[in-house]
């Protein structure tokens, strides 16, 4: 494969965080200054999920999130490999020459930190130094990234997600916290209520999701974005075990089913509840949506 010669980054890259982010634009920026296209190198699945899946975390961007955080990057080119056990077998040595020299034609690797490749992640930076000496490339090491003292990395933003920490997520992702899915057929009964939502369907099975509870959210589609309140859980009055995730978009009228849409945590409202009866329920949606409406005006004061 006659690959153009460039710099190159490899990892998983799960959250495109702030940490992630220093490292892509250094890898950009000493792309340009050598006239090389800059590459991401990163993989699906998840490497733990294969080498060792007992330990594989839920993930902050899978799929597409994945592409569209990176396409807000300064790269000219992410290359997605399936990773598997023959991936995952390689040596140091043999992934460097093979995949990222012969296919992607490195004349420099750019790293974290605390970066490692190959099987075993044996090859630590010590050892890519080494053979960039005996090969001919460059490497060049991105220290941390700090946000409030705190060292930024996936595992901060899980630890913050699953607190429904969202500032706190947001503060280390650079932008807010989100699912992605595709608008589905609910059974009707929030229109009954008077109520209407949109229900996600085709959301990745390795989304991590904060604590199921009632959400101020924001919702965007390709026409257009809107706030809403979100159950996220069980529908507990109406006998509803299964998790759903559904939300009511304040003033939207349109038919949104079919459509792809992207929705972001803003602030948790309350716990998942059964109400007596769908009039006490009513009632509660109607706390909720004040609640709701507050946090978002709030978080837009805040982002102006």
């Amino acid at each position: 494969m006659n690959a153009p010669p460039s710099v190159v980054t490899v990892g998983a890259f799960d959250g495109v965080h702030l940490g992630h982010r220093a490292v892509l634009e250094a890898n950009a920026a000493l792309a340009r200054r050598l006239g090389l296209a800059s590459v991401l190198v990163t993989f699906e699945p998840h490497p733990l999920e294969v080498v060792r899946p007992a330990a594989a975390p839920p993930r902050l961007t899978p799929g597409d999130e994945q592409l569209e955080a990176l396409a807000t990057t300064p790269l000219d080119r992410v290359v997605v490999l399936r990773f598997d056990a023959a991936l995952a077998a390689l040596a140091p040595e043999r992934f460097v020459d093979e995949v990222l020299r012969a296919r992607w034609g490195m004349r420099a690797l750019v790293v974290g930190h605390d970066h490692a490749l190959g099987a075993g992640r044996a090859g630590d930076v010590a050892t890519l130094r080494r053979l960039g000496l005996a090969r001919g490339f460059a490497v060049e090491v991105v220290p941390p990234v700090e946000v409030g003292g705190v060292r930024c990395g996936s595992s901060r933003v899980r630890e913050a997600v699953a607190a429904a920490d969202f500032e706190a997520a947001r503060g280390l992702l650079g932008r807010p916290y989100a699912v992605n899915g595709t608008v589905g057929r609910g059974d009707g009964r929030g229109r009954e209520l008077g109520v209407p939502t949109i229900n996600l369907a085709g959301i990745h099975p390795r989304k991590l999701l904060p604590p199921d509870g009632v959400y101020a959210v924001r919702v965007e589609w390709a026409g257009g974005t809107a706030g809403g309140m979100m159950n996220q859980g069980p529908r507990p009055t109406f006998g509803g075990t299964a998790r759903i995730l559904e939300a009511h978009l304040f003033g939207v009228e349109a038919d949104l089913y079919g459509q792809r849409v992207r929705v972001t945590w803003v602030r948790r409202l309350r716990d998942v509840a059964r109400f007596a009866s769908a009039e006490a329920l009513v009632a509660q949606l109607a706390v909720d949506r004040a609640q709701a409406l507050a946090a978002l005006g709030a978080q837009e004061r805040k982002d102006t």
